[in-house]
């Protein structure tokens, strides 16, 4: 029987998640993930292969809003919900699913795909690049010391349901999307995702707990979401385990002081933190930073889909006139030489398309990593993936692409 691909409907949507729990190893979600995520859907922007009735593979689509360096946040196609049966890999389900959904995100207007990649080698064929890394810690709270800057002691530290206290939260998340790439402005139903707190997914820990960090004036400057599991060694002494879901804050001091709250939850000795930035400032607030066991992995993957309207929407760090040699085998519209001219940070930019020498040489996979800033021109070109065809243009070019603090995807999606 002949394989078809057609956007999904409706009622189709549980066998879609039914074979997505499948082709990622048949683990069944808890129903309040799957309840949230069957919300989140837009059915309208998911595609499902079907081999007669079963759905064998599948690539969805969020409408996000992007935060970029030095421009407001961008519209982008947050790519999700893909997979292929295991009995039918091989067969080029997933190079159709992507050739039609980057195509659907093209016609309507979005000039960034963006995912988070179960295994990272397999989208860089499309054209994804990896824009953003994130950091994991576990930290040694006996041992690593911290240290808090002035202002911390101002702070006042309030226990909540975090249920209640979203609308603070979500204030303090909507005021850090402008100030760093790569974090998605929260759409309705969204703010539902850091509630999330399945019992089946906290292995013993407790359940899903939140402080705040009040101004004298009580307004709330910060919050982190956590949650604790006791344990005790040998010897009966304490070494329970503080899990850190997310931690927001509008300053220094307020940051502070919830890492210190956090650092003193007794009966614990170790603080474990993923998914943070990759320049956190808590790592400058350790004695010994070994203690934290910093590690990082892949988060963020950019794919430019309409590209002179992306690299027209972002700032620019330094005044830059380049020619860029661009191939993109994928989304051949993008292939060619486009001219980027930005005034500098504030001016205006503009990319179109000429006939004169290019300066720089590479795909749209080198471009889509350096899009949000933390991924340098240079650190590319050493690794022979960017070419330089006209002297200064790559240092000239990878100051102007850098940001000022690293890209950072708070959640997945």
């Amino acid at each position: 029987m002949a394989l078809e691909m057609r956007v999904l409907q409706a009622d189709e949507w549980d066998a879609l998640y039914d074979h997505l729990e499948l082709a990622f190893g048949g683990a069944i979600d808890p129903t309040e993930t799957r309840e949230l995520f069957r919300s989140l859907t837009e059915v309208e922007r998911s595609l499902a292969v079907w081999d007669g009735q079963s759905c064998v593979g599948s690539a969805s689509a969020f409408s996000f809003r992007l935060s970029v360096p030095g421009g407001p946040p961008v519209p982008a196609a947050g790519v999700t919900m893909v997979g292929v049966a295991p009995t039918h890999r091989r067969q080029g389900i997933l190079s159709s699913l992507m050739r039609r959904q980057l195509d659907d995100v093209r016609a309507g207007g979005e000039p960034l795909a963006v995912l988070t990649a179960s295994e990272p080698a397999i989208y860089g064929r499309f054209g994804y690049g990896i824009a953003a890394h994130e950091l994991s810690l576990d930290i040694d709270t006996d041992r690593a010391g911290l240290s808090v800057p002035p202002g911390t002691d101002a702070l006042r530290l309030r226990i909540v349901d975090p249920a209640k206290a979203l609308g603070d939260c979500e204030r303090v998340y909507a005021e850090l999307v402008d100030r760093r790439p790569g974090m998605p402005a929260r759409q309705p139903g969204w703010e539902r995702l850091p509630l999330l707190d399945p019992e089946a997914d906290r292995a013993g820990a407790s359940r899903l707990m939140c402080v705040v960090a009040e101004r004298p004036d009580g307004e709330v400057a910060g919050y982190a979401r956590y949650r604790v599991k006791p344990d005790w060694d040998a010897a009966g002494a304490p070494r329970g385990t503080v899990t850190v879901r997310a931690l927001d804050a509008l300053d220094p001091a307020a940051a502070a002081a919830l890492w210190r709250y956090l650092f003193g939850i007794d009966l614990t000795s170790t603080l474990r933190a993923g998914r943070r930035p990759v320049d956190d400032p808590v790592l400058h607030l350790l004695g010994d930073a070994r203690r934290a066991r910093p590690s990082t992995a892949d988060s963020l993957h950019v794919r430019l889909v309409d590209l002179p309207a992306a690299l027209a929407a972002r700032g620019y760090g330094a005044p830059l006139d380049v020619v860029l040699e661009v191939e993109d085998a994928f989304c051949p519209w993008n292939a060619g030489r486009w001219r980027l001219v930005s005034a500098g940070p504030g001016g205006a930019v503009s990319c179109v398309r000429t006939e004169d020498p290019a300066d720089l040489a590479l795909t749209a996979r080198e471009l889509g990593a350096a899009y949000l800033g933390g991924v340098a021109l240079t650190s590319l070109a050493g690794a022979g993936l960017v070419r330089e065809l006209r002297t200064g243009a790559l240092a000239a070019a990878s100051r102007a692409f850098a940001g000022d603090v690293a890209p950072w995807l708070p959640h997945g999606f």
